[in-house]
């Protein structure tokens, strides 16, 4: 095996390149049988394998600075940057990371988990760089889905050059989670790339470069180019683009990477991949291949299956039911919808602002819109959130998957800040159903309601209840007389872990199901004066939902002795979804320990 001599980066350089084939095909049979094992992202670790073989063949790292796009690719790099060893711990608790850290080893040259922000974190490096007068080689590897999004559209038209010495590495798979309905395809080039052109530009724009015929020359190659091509912005933006090149042939590959060194200005090379190469059934199904659990097995949400379920059957019922995902239509849940409506399914592709503020174009034409989104990506949307849903107080529905922690995935991507950062905007009401039975009567009241509704949910499997009660009836759900200690829950996993802790204990307790987060259900607050009062959510701290309540405590001058349950203030990492939430105290025992 070549991975078992492969120790540094440095050991890459010695193979040939029927060896360096070798590698690349020894490093996805180490993927595939750790994700086996731990879950992970798969069929995009698998189609960039020969791009990163290559890229340790003609770069020198740490020194050169590899930074990710997303981060999801970066399992090869993790391999051959000398944590092979380690790597059976990924995504485990103690062990390496799913993505790019710096805090765990110095050939992460920057963190990454979201997508789009790599142009702007590479040119930031080259800033640094060229003002300290050092030396090195800043290379992005960025996926065809997320190289003109949000930040990375901002950075990439900042100025008309970008510098040297920085290569734009355009994985193009067709593929970002689910299919692209948009990107950068089939762009052609006839940009020379061997030193030889290098060098002869530079003579050209010494001798005559201003000149009459020099300018005339110049602008005739223009021409040629945009006739040939078709679209010449990647030049306008100050890049030379370099393309289209098969990806997964690993000499065409040195070849060309060796080339572009030597540009005389940042390039962008465009490169062919097959998602999951070297797996037949991710090749075909990518897809669902993206990210699978252990023994690559789709990862279980009930949560997810139902909001599928319950808008393809409103949708039957309402034509102005539309559907919204930002590149996720099979996470989170919309695969049916998108096939029984595809006029009314929209994916916005990794462009959760967009998303947004569609919807609210659509509220403000008179659709009845849902933005099904994970917790982690609608923090990017913020600004639109605010501006361009709740100022204008437009019914605008959205479906907050992945709330709460998230396991493996780890600090990029836990859903803990919902709360907080939806809960402050005026307008915005938001709710945490207990099971698929209540998240379908709690959607059902908000498209009843002329405001914006977020309804956040986390992963997971998790069963019904036997009894359930309408929330336009009551707005917090509970039974029997409010007892000496009451336990505050928001969300299926605290409702669960509340009930357990009473089977624990003689002490006189009452569980509530506080599936509205705003607005509080304040009738049933105000019967608490004098109570020991306990709030247990999946949610930072501060701002969250234990703060509502404190708040209104201290507003109405209610006494009580109040405890609240949440997540500290530092970010979690990858572990068992169980392990993180014994970590922050949310555990039958510590609320048993509360009580009095």
């Amino acid at each position: 095996m070549l991975l078992d001599n492969v120790k540094t980066p440095a050991d890459v350089k010695k193979l040939n390149i029927k060896q360096l084939n070798a590698l690349a095909d020894e490093i996805r049979e180490r993927v595939i049988d750790v994700v086996d094992k731990n879950g992970g992202h798969l069929a995009s670790n698998l189609g960039v394998a020969e791009i990163i073989v290559a890229l340790y063949y003609c770069f020198d790292f740490p020194k050169d600075k590899l930074i990710f796009d997303v981060g999801h690719q970066c399992y090869a790099h993790k391999i051959l940057s000398g944590r092979n060893d380690r790597f059976d711990t990924i995504r485990k608790e103690g062990g390496l990371s799913g993505f790019p850290d710096p805090s765990e080893s110095v050939f992460d040259a920057f963190g990454a988990g979201h997508a789009g922000n790599s142009i702007s974190a590479c040119l930031g490096y080259c800033s640094a760089r060229d003002y300290l007068k050092e030396d090195y080689y800043v290379i992005d590897v960025v996926g065809d889905a997320s190289l003109f999004n949000g930040e990375n559209l901002e950075a990439a038209t900042t100025n008309e050059k970008k510098p040297k010495k920085f290569i734009v590495i355009l994985n193009d798979n067709g593929m970002s989670i689910s299919k692209n309905n948009n990107g950068l395809y089939k762009i052609m080039s006839t940009v020379t790339t061997k030193k030889s052109y290098g060098r002869f530009m530079d003579f050209f724009s010494r001798t005559i470069g201003n000149s009459f015929i020099g300018r005339g020359l110049k602008a005739f190659k223009r021409w040629i180019k945009r006739s040939i091509n078709g679209l010449s912005v990647i030049d306008s933006l100050g890049f030379k683009y370099v393309g289209i090149f098969y990806g997964n042939k690993i000499g065409e590959l040195i070849r060309i990477l060796n080339n572009v060194k030597n540009s005389d200005r940042g390039v962008i090379l465009h490169l062919k991949t097959v998602k999951g190469k070297g797996l037949a059934d991710a090749e075909e199904h990518a897809d669902f291949y993206h990210g699978v659990g252990k023994n690559l097995k789709a990862s279980e949400c009930t949560f997810s299956e139902a909001v599928g379920k319950i808008l393809t059957e409103e949708a039957r019922k309402n034509e102005k039911l539309t559907a919204i995902c930002a590149a996720m239509k099979d996470g989170t849940g919309l695969k049916t919808f998108a096939e029984e409506f595809p006029e009314r399914f929209f994916d916005a592709g990794i462009a959760e602002e967009h998303a947004v503020t569609f919807a609210a174009g659509q509220a403000m034409g008179g659709l009845k819109p849902v933005v099904c989104v994970y917790s982690t990506f609608l923090q990017r949307a913020y600004d639109q959130i605010m501006q361009d849903v709740c100022i204008q107080n437009l019914p605008v529905i959205f479906m907050v998957d992945r709330a709460g922690v998230v396991g493996s995935d780890g600090v990029t991507h836990q859903g803990l800040f919902d709360l907080s950062y939806l809960r402050m905007l005026p307008n915005m009401k938001v709710f945490a159903p207990k099971d698929v039975a209540e998240l379908e009567d709690i959607f059902n009241y908000c498209l009843k309601i002329s405001s914006p509704c977020a309804i956040r949910f986390p992963n997971g499997s998790h069963g019904l209840y036997p009894e359930h009660t309408p929330i336009n009836e009551r707005l917090w759900e509970y039974s029997g007389e409010i007892e000496e200690n009451v336990i505050l829950c928001v969300g299926a996993r605290t409702l669960e872990t509340a009930h357990k802790a009473q089977e624990l204990t003689d002490k006189k307790t009452i569980v509530v199901n506080c599936r509205s987060v705003k607005p509080l259900d304040e009738d049933f607050l105000r019967k608490l004066d004098g109570k020991n009062v306990i709030t247990v959510e999946e949610n930072v701290l501060s701002g969250g939902f234990g703060s509502a309540v404190a708040e209104f405590f201290a507003e109405n001058k209610i006494e009580t002795k109040l405890k609240i349950l949440a997540f500290p203030d530092c970010f979690v990492k990858h572990a068992e979804t169980q392990v993180q939430l014994e970590k922050a105290g949310i555990t039958p025992e510590n609320i048993v320990a509360n009580l009095i």
